[in-house]
């Protein structure tokens, strides 16, 4: 008789992440598709935060409000491909056109001449922070397409892992090689890294076979619900197989999220984290700049941070963020971070000092990316295929980049009427405990979506099937 007892490989990664045979090379596959993702935006990160140093810190304000505005304008192009291509097409599409925009500012930074500079790194500036949020919610949202929520539950964290490292080495390429050829350079770099992403997605999608329409949910478990969530707490027979087009309006993103309460509630978890990580952010400036006055110091203090957060995301990822959200659920486990802010505001306004700053910036960034995002993204596993793509596309992108705008002015007002330090810290103990609000009672309306769907099947959601 033929063992059925996993290989040495699966048996061992069992070790760190709840997988089953049949995932595994789903899950690989994943954590390699987000590693050159990262890997490929972290080498483009340091040439776009220099753009914004020689651009100085009065172009900010105007800077940012440009790449809301471009945030907005990219959204329905790219809501057009996902009604009309297969996934398989519109992510290789959209990733591909993202390629073929870095030969052009690599060309653009060679020839052009030295008067022109300012004007493409500041277009350079824009498009990169573009890039990043919509790559990486197209990711999450294929993920979110081909797992589902029990699933998520389980592997989310430890695919998280393989963008950790991919922003590792992305940094430490920028790092080891922006003297040694020049920063222009590292983009052909970056573009190589964006073709063995669209590469791993393409493997992926064709493992993965559709598990077919579920049935619809009868009973009290969608009891009164809006049409629109009630979308995301069944499986249509009307949805799409996996690799047909979606199809819908270009704008049926943005009229989804406003027709959704559950929807609502993610823009609305996803603006208040925006604004407490760019009050934090503005701390750090003003703390970091009267504690240390060496730009060379401060420089490797910041990347002593950056290095401390990613090993103890890496270990997080790894062993801890699966395991965490099967044993406190999704509500309890969403509202980790911003209790973690309450309490790290709350000590900033007691006690502005570098040392309870460096605890609080080094759990905060670490929780959020092994704990936060992950949790987040299970979210959308309850939602549509549509709303998967397009109302996501439209809160990772626009919505995130708003409650960087919002936070940086109402900062900027704080500023203005002369509140201090600590006075700052204590204005986002609230907006924290809001966050801390909206987190619980989004992971209390999964759970709820996804018991619904569970009843509506005779066993619990299985596993993709791995061809």
């Amino acid at each position: 008789m033929k063992s059925t007892r996993p290989g040495l490989p699966t048996r061992l990664l069992q070790r760190a992440v709840e997988v089953e045979p049949t995932e595994v090379r789903a899950l690989l596959l994943s954590c390699a598709y987000y590693f050159f993702i990262l890997s490929s935006y972290y080498i483009l990160r340091p040439i776009r935060d220099e753009v914004a140093v020689a651009s100085g810190v009065r172009s900010l304000p105007f800077l940012f409000t440009g790449t809301l505005i471009l945030m907005l304008l990219a959204h329905p192009p790219f809501a057009a491909l996902v009604a009309r291509l297969p996934r398989k097409r519109f992510i290789a599409y959209t990733y591909r056109f993202f390629m073929a925009n870095l030969l052009v500012f690599f060309v653009l930074l060679k020839l052009a001449p030295e008067s022109s500079n300012i004007w493409i790194g500041r277009a350079f500036f824009w498009w990169v922070s573009v890039f990043n949020l919509f790559v990486v919610s197209i990711f999450w949202a294929f993920t979110a397409d081909i797992f589902s929520s029990a699933q998520g539950k389980r592997l989310f964290g430890f695919i998280a892992l393989g963008g950790t490292l991919g922003a590792i080495v992305g940094s430490a390429t920028t790092a080891s090689l922006a003297e040694l050829f020049g920063p222009v350079h590292l983009i052909l770099i970056s573009i190589v890294l964006l073709e063995l992403a669209v590469q791993s997605v393409l493997r992926l999608a064709g493992s993965v076979r559709p598990q077919g329409p579920l049935p619809e949910v009868a009973g009290p478990t969608v009891a009164g619900l809006s049409e629109a969530e009630r979308r995301g707490a069944t499986m249509r027979e009307a949805e799409p197989a996996a690799e047909e087009p979606i199809g819908g309006g270009t704008l049926s993103g943005i009229t989804a999220v406003f027709r959704s309460p559950y929807l609502l509630g993610i823009c609305a978890y996803m603006m208040l984290y925006t604004i407490a990580a760019t009050f934090l952010y503005f701390q750090q400036t003003d703390i970091i700049g009267r504690y240390i006055e060496d730009r060379a110091v401060r420089t490797a203090f910041l990347a002593r941070i950056d290095l401390a957060v990613n090993v103890l995301a890496a270990f997080t990822q790894a062993f801890l963020t699966g395991r965490l959200v099967k044993w406190l659920g999704v509500a309890l486990t969403l509202s980790l971070l911003p209790a973690l802010c309450v309490f790290g505001f709350a000590g900033l306004g007691f006690w502005p000092v570098m040392s309870v700053f460096v605890v609080f910036q080094t759990l905060r960034r670490a929780g959020n990316y092994a704990v936060a995002r992950p949790t987040r993204e299970v979210l959308y596993t309850v939602v549509s295929r549509e709303d998967k793509y397009k109302a996501k596309n439209f809160i990772d992108t626009f919505v995130y980049r708003g409650g960087d705008q919002v936070g940086a002015w109402s900062y900027g007002l704080l500023l203005w009427m002369g509140l201090s330090m600590s006075a700052m810290a204590f204005v986002a103990v609230p907006i924290s405990a809001l966050w801390l609000i909206v987190g619980f009672w989004l992971g209390r309306k999964h759970e709820r979506f996804a018991g619904g769907r569970a009843r509506g099947k005779v066993s619990a959601e299985p596993a993709p099937a791995i061809s």
